[in-house]
């Protein structure tokens, strides 16, 4: 494991362990806390967790896995075990982040913190974020902000695949057993999707917003990041969309090494010297 990082077994209903990462601050003083939840598939982040997370410098991190997923696996989402298909579901994992969280919360000291959600991690944001009793605001990268069943509607579209979405929505709103596995995932994974509910909760919530996405991203249309950003106009709090043009799902550029991350992470590193104040480019 990489100096300063350790991993942080915490409890998830039913008796079982959801697996974190955590970090100290890379340098003095700790000025906040980054709590990261990580997107979709069985692959973890704590091969690559120490060089993306390295310019949150002042920060404490917390990486909070999937039930189910060894921070270390390296398994193609496509390959995922037949265990962990039936596992995953928006509303178990999150269960398990709010058990999880409130463990490990109860052991902190108070600081602000951002909560962030990579691609399907933002998912969790409007829930989990209640927990948190210092939240400076929400991040969310390469994540479109609106109810998955929309945005998931709309790369269908951009893809010309309405057929087979309209397939699955059949599918799920069938009589067939939650375990049934259709298009890789169960259909309990697929009937939660249909019925989760996120613009709005992130609209009308009462944190900072702060959205990143790349300008070539080919699994969230640009379609969806605009539509959520003209909902967000009315926003009582802070909203700050930036667009990386030429970066993919990910916020990498085309160049080799033309990284969009660093941008990101030194808002966050501004903010917590502003008293939270993100500057928004």
């Amino acid at each position: 494991m990489a100096p300063g990082w350790m991993l942080q077994p915490l409890p998830a209903p039913g008796g079982a362990q959801l697996l974190a990462l955590e970090r100290a601050p890379v340098l003095a003083p700790l000025r906040y806390r980054v709590i990261a939840i990580p997107g979709s598939g069985c692959a973890g982040m704590g091969t690559f967790a120490p060089r993306y997370f390295a310019g949150l410098q002042h920060a404490q991190l917390l990486v909070l896995h999937k039930p189910g997923v060894d921070p270390w696996a390296r398994t193609p989402a496509a390959d995922c075990p037949p265990d962990f298909v039936q596992r995953d579901a928006l509303s178990a994992w999150r269960a398990a982040a709010q058990q999880a969280l409130t463990a490990w919360l109860a052991q902190q000291p108070a600081l602000p913190t951002w909560l962030l959600g990579i691609s399907e991690g933002a998912e969790l944001l409007a829930d989990l974020a209640p927990q948190l009793p210092h939240l400076a605001g929400l991040v969310l990268i390469g994540a479109s902000g609106l109810d998955p069943q929309e945005a998931g509607a709309l790369q269908a579209a951009r893809l010309g695949q309405q057929a087979a979405w309209q397939a699955l929505a059949r599918a799920q709103a069938g009589e067939a057993p939650d375990h049934t596995v259709v298009q890789g995932r169960s259909l309990r994974y697929w009937r939660d999707l249909w019925q989760w509910r996120l613009a709005q909760p992130l609209r009308d919530g009462p944190w900072p917003l702060l959205q990143v996405w790349g300008g070539a991203d080919a699994l969230v249309p640009e379609a969806a990041y605009q539509r959520f950003a003209a909902r967000t106009r009315q926003r009582s709090a802070p909203y700050c969309a930036l667009r990386l043009a030429g970066a993919d799902h990910g916020l990498q550029g085309p160049a080799p090494g033309q990284d969009g991350l660093p941008q990101v992470w030194a808002l966050l590193e501004q903010a917590a010297r502003t008293q939270g104040q993100i500057d928004c480019p």
